[in-house]
């Protein structure tokens, strides 16, 4: 059975650098999410988010509209951005579904 880190690797998902110690930065394809960092394990999985110039923006949807929003900044989500955001959370949930995956050992093997 495949660890996490082969999961999220054949699933295009990489753990791009963060300035925080409590949290893993997962991020493809423009997409992020933030995950509970347990000393080198995985832990739960925030929202998926379009990552932008002014931080992080959560799709919401008004008035039958898809939009990413953060402070100060609002886009209108496109079909596919939506599609691209929910295969990314899935792959995301996926690649870390089972608890003791979850809290797999993330430090690189020697």
């Amino acid at each position: 059975m495949k660890n996490a880190l082969e999961k999220l690797a054949a699933a295009g998902i990489q753990i791009a650098p963060a300035a925080t110690d409590s949290h893993f930065v997962l991020e493809r394809d423009g997409f992020i999410a933030l995950v509970e960092r347990h000393d080198d394990k995985f832990g739960n999985v925030g929202a998926p988010m379009l990552l932008t110039e002014r931080g992080f923006a959560a799709l919401v949807w008004r008035e039958g509209r898809a939009l990413f929003v953060a402070k100060g900044f609002e886009q209108i989500a496109s079909e596919r951005q939506v599609r691209q955001l929910r295969t990314f959370a899935s792959d995301l949930q996926n690649a870390l579904a089972s608890s003791s995956e979850a809290d797999a050992d993330v430090r690189p093997s020697p």
